[in-house]
């Protein structure tokens, strides 16, 4: 069976490591740049699991609770595939709480939490002053603390995932543009094949649109168009020595992540204009790092190495992210427009891609 793949960020590489492990399956990935070079490479790989507030139900807690669980797993299986560490820091994330936080929600959440296995302890500003004595507790209440939570590097992991689905058998047509499709025109409509350049063509049995904000003009090719709109995120590192036992922070949305010698800060939320554009807003980072410092004021006296930016895939009027079959097609799945999730459900929007290639 051909797979085509259009996306190589972290959702689309690991949909294509999952793919590998089916040997029926003939899979070609392919990108119009190189791999993590879109929102993938500017997110923070900060997964908030167990200690975001989603229903128990709900499918967004579903997501995260099976890329939790895939996480366990997929990390030391690509580290031992291609022989190297891949970094990140598995110190869990504390999550800081604001005067104006609702305390008793979070009560009840580490109670559900914990008879789903996600343990997560409340932690009195005392309790956080003695175990991380680098964060602030002046204008906090309380904290609570995700010890099965984690972070990782977006970059190095997509790298993984490519090296190990190559090792699988995976092709990877890299800085190529699909720029059109044959179509054909049954009861339910069939892409019998991708169109790239100098007009060579591919013949595919199934087509995964992985490819974030790329995914909306391709599916104008196919006649099926689905709306996905950039939001800007800022982000800055920091030269800072922070204990290599220190957790990721986080507090009013806005993340702290410890790596080496050096602390990411990010992220900022901006929409496009009413005219689709977005100028990246100076005032919105100040904002940024002023909060980052309220809560490790050590970062006021660190060097700035780095700002950087990207574009996250946001589905407009729809709940992200988008995985299912594209409408009017029985070939076309879409697993696209994960916004600010898609290095932490990544490994859930593969099972799921599988699943729903294996049940066709």
């Amino acid at each position: 069976m051909k797979i085509a793949i259009l996306g190589c960020g972290v959702v689309g590489a690991s949909i294509a490591y999952e793919l590998s492990r089916i040997p029926e399956f003939d899979i070609t990935v392919f990108d119009r740049d190189t791999p993590a070079s879109g929102s993938t490479g500017a997110a923070l790989g900060v997964l908030m699991g167990a200690i975001s507030q989603k229903k128990l139900k709900s499918r967004a807690w579903k997501l995260r609770e099976a890329s939790l669980q895939r996480y366990k797993t997929l990390i030391p299986e690509l580290e031992a595939q291609i022989d190297r560490s891949i970094p990140r820091n598995d110190n869990g994330i504390l999550k800081l709480c604001a005067p104006d936080e609702n305390i008793a929600k979070w009560e009840t959440l580490i109670a559900q939490r914990r008879d789903q296995g996600f343990p997560l302890e409340r932690l009195s500003p005392n309790e956080v002053r003695t175990r991380y004595p680098l964060v602030s507790t002046d204008e906090i209440v309380a904290a609570v603390y995700s010890p099965l939570d984690r972070q990782i590097q977006p970059i190095p992991l997509t790298e993984a995932l490519v090296e190990a689905a190559r090792q699988n058998g995976v092709q990877f047509e890299f800085n190529t543009l699909i720029t059109d499709a044959e179509i054909e025109d049954l009861e339910t409509r069939v892409c019998r094949s991708l169109i790239y350049k100098e007009n060579r063509s591919i013949s595919i049995d199934w087509v995964v649109v992985a490819a974030g904000l790329g995914s909306t003009p391709f599916t104008e090719v196919l006649r099926e168009p689905v709306v996905i709109q950039p939001v800007l995120g800022q982000a800055l590192e920091f030269s800072i020595d922070l204990p290599a036992s220190m957790p990721t922070v986080t507090g009013n949305d806005v993340h702290l992540v410890p790596h080496n010698g050096r602390g990411w800060v990010g992220a900022t939320v901006e929409f496009p204009d009413d005219r689709g554009k977005i100028n990246a807003a100076s005032h919105l980072l100040e904002i940024l790092k002023q909060q980052a410092i309220s809560f490790c004021p050590t970062l006021a006296k660190a060097p700035i190495l780095r700002q950087w930016q990207g574009l996250r895939p946001r589905p407009v009027n729809r709940s992200a992210p988008i995985i299912e079959m594209l409408p009017g097609y029985a070939n076309v799945v879409l697993a696209s427009g994960h916004y600010r999730n898609g290095v932490l459900l990544a490994p859930a929007t593969a099972d799921a891609v599988r699943s729903i290639v294996n049940r066709y």
